[in-house]
């Protein structure tokens, strides 16, 4: 009876209405599961406001501690230019065994030892070294306090250099210097906020885009009820589609609420391009990258194994999206691998459209590619889907 109702060619209206009955299905079925819808609702709001507000790559209030054995005015001087908003000064301690324990205990970031005879060899015109220790536990934080650090003490040496070969503040001026100056483009604050919100955004969209169609079609199973969809005259692509054009249309309507909510009115993110693109390309890779949901469902049959699955196909995604470590840190094996991740080309052009105001004109490469490798994906979940049931 299934494969001569599947003969009888339908017409493309008869096709719409049943492709629209079953996504109407599909949106009540997720608003009948609060659990999810709450989840839903936290990831595109709270959670987007943690991570652009809770979590900083910025040096800020560096704990510092001293141990000054030359207790003299250059050494005063030198302490003193270790000041906020970078460092903060938290006291001396007597000995270099009392530094290493506080780095230890996490009470101090930094700890800078000045040794004996610091301003009589600065006025002998012999050069003094100093010790600076520094906990880098959270390597970022680490490499920037002792960058920081070390531009600071060259200045100091700078000007103790300059005093003595008897040239005033104004030297520089009149010396012939080659002047670095930086321009930031996009970002001129360099405001953080900024790129750990719109980072959480996307990586939220790329777990829900697997996780929602993939429990979609496990929860068919769960229920029984995909023995009777496979019975009706339907074809397995008219089963899978309406899933995912209802995920999708949820995922969009969370990234709506992301954006004017939370990175528009919270973080003044700049829309600088066109949000109807945004929205787009958003479309499209929501859609073509629901086949790895499409995918996890063949192999899963519980809501268990589908989170599981997912994580699985997720984590790749995330740590060679670009975002967290740049391609040009990666070896030749990890950026082919990256270049392979629908979300690498995703993240570039969402940063491209929001951040910089690009079009279709420099982002048709990023786009092409996404949607060829989401397109690619799409088919072989697919596949996989029909040759489960025949």
């Amino acid at each position: 009876m299934n494969g001569h109702a599947r003969s009888i060619p339908s017409s493309p209206r008869v096709w719409f209405q049943r492709v629209a009955s079953l996504t109407v299905k599909e949106l009540r079925q997720l608003y009948r599961d609060p659990i999810l819808m709450l989840f839903i609702l936290y990831a595109f709001t709270l959670d987007i406001y943690l991570a652009g507000s809770g979590v900083s790559l910025e040096l800020k209030q560096a704990r510092l501690f001293v141990q000054d054995h030359d207790r003299s005015t250059a050494s005063r001087e030198l302490i003193h230019r270790f000041r906020p908003p970078y460092f903060r000064f938290m006291g001396e301690t007597a000995d270099e065994r009392g530094g290493i324990a506080l780095l230890d205990r996490g009470e101090a970031m930094l700890v800078l030892d000045i040794p004996e005879h610091f301003e009589k060899r600065l006025l002998e015109d012999e050069s003094a070294d100093v010790l600076l220790l520094v906990d880098t536990t959270n390597s970022v934080l680490g490499f920037l306090a002792s960058s920081y650090a070390a531009e600071i003490v060259s200045g100091y040496g700078m000007e103790v250099g300059m005093r003595r070969a008897g040239l005033g503040e104004d030297a520089l001026e009149r010396m012939p210097l080659i002047e670095n100056q930086a321009r930031v483009w996009f970002n001129p604050n360099q405001n953080n906020t900024w790129f750990m919100s719109l980072t959480e955004l996307l990586n939220i969209i790329t777990v829900l885009v697997v996780l929602l169609p993939a429990a979609a079609l496990v929860r068919e199973k769960e229920r029984g009820t995909i023995e009777q969809l496979l019975v009706s005259p339907l074809s397995p692509f008219q089963i899978v589609l309406p899933k995912i054009a209802a995920m999708s249309a949820v995922i969009l309507a969370g990234t709506a609420l992301c954006l004017f909510s939370v990175l528009g009115a919270v973080f003044h993110l700049p829309f600088r391009g066109s949000l109807l693109f945004f929205f787009a390309v958003t479309a499209l890779y929501v859609f073509t990258t629901a086949g790895l949901g499409v995918l996890a469902a063949t192999f899963a049959r519980n809501m268990a194994q589908v989170g599981m699955l997912t994580v699985l196909m997720v984590a790749p995604m995330l740590f060679l999206s670009g975002n967290w470590t740049p391609p040009e840190a990666m070896n030749r094996v990890m950026v082919f691998f990256m270049t392979l991740s629908p979300l690498h080309y995703f993240i570039d052009a969402s940063f491209g459209i929001l951040l910089k105001g690009a079009g279709l004109k420099l982002l048709w490469d990023d786009i092409l590619a996404m949607a060829l490798i989401g397109a690619t994906v799409f088919g072989i979940g697919l596949w996989r889907f029909r040759r489960q049931f025949h």
